[in-house]
């Protein structure tokens, strides 16, 4: 159930009040008893929805950002070894250059 804020436009009283989302409105001021209140727009818009199936960028525990750190460094280095190792099988096969097709004669 959501906190709404009212305001009086008699006596100028504001104030939060707990209540259901089909309840009516306030109308009655509990500070001078005119039927001047009013529900207040745009406050409590804050939502934060926590527990698992969100997205990496929400509300993370630090635990969570530190490990996901780690194997994201850990990522990495493994993709940099694998790099450097396939560049250096492909410079020692002569695999630079394309293969000519057969078949095909470039003196026409």
């Amino acid at each position: 159930m959501p906190t709404y804020d009212y305001i009086c436009d008699a006596c100028e009283h504001s104030w939060e009040l707990f209540q259901k989302i089909t309840d009516d409105p306030v109308k009655k001021c509990p500070e001078c008893g005119k039927k001047k209140a009013v529900r207040q727009f745009g406050t409590g818009a804050a939502i934060m929805f926590k527990g698992s199936g969100f997205y990496e960028t929400d509300y993370r525990s630090d635990s969570y950002k530190k490990s996901a750190e780690a194997d994201k460094s850990k990522k990495s280095a493994s993709k940099d070894s694998k790099a450097s190792s396939t560049s250096s099988e492909k410079k020692s096969s002569g695999a630079d250059k394309p293969a000519k097709k057969p078949g095909k004669d470039s003196s026409k």
